[in-house]
């Protein structure tokens, strides 16, 4: 994250963002800098309008509270359908195991005579 608000920062006031310029703001921040992920997050933003995205993001709370809201929803269901889906699967165990019990008692009970 700390690399985004980099970004964020050089963003704002203005400068470029460049590797050069986020290493700096990293480094005076006291992060220890990866090239490499310095160099993946400038090729990101390469053509990224960040101030376009950032109005995009602040727009989401207000349409992905219903949205959070329906995924909550669907996974409460999920939820259900996978606990009354385990509750028949004990059920039919349960049957399997008395089929079983008898059976084996009839052998036995041949065995025996």
């Amino acid at each position: 994250m700390e690399y985004v608000y980099a970004a964020l920062i050089l963003n704002e006031t203005g400068a470029e963002i460049n590797e050069d310029n986020l290493t700096d703001v990293l480094s005076s921040a006291g992060v220890d800098v990866e090239e490499s992920r310095v160099k993946a997050l400038v090729a990101a933003l390469e053509d990224v309008d960040i101030e376009e995205a950032i109005e995009e993001a602040a727009a989401v709370p207000a349409g992905g509270a219903g949205a959070a809201a329906a995924a909550d929803d669907a996974d409460a269901d999920a939820d259900e359908e996978e606990d009354e889906a385990e509750e028949e699967g004990a059920e039919e165990e349960e049957e399997e195991d008395d089929d079983d019990d008898d059976a084996s008692g009839e052998g036995l009970g041949e065995l025996f005579g």
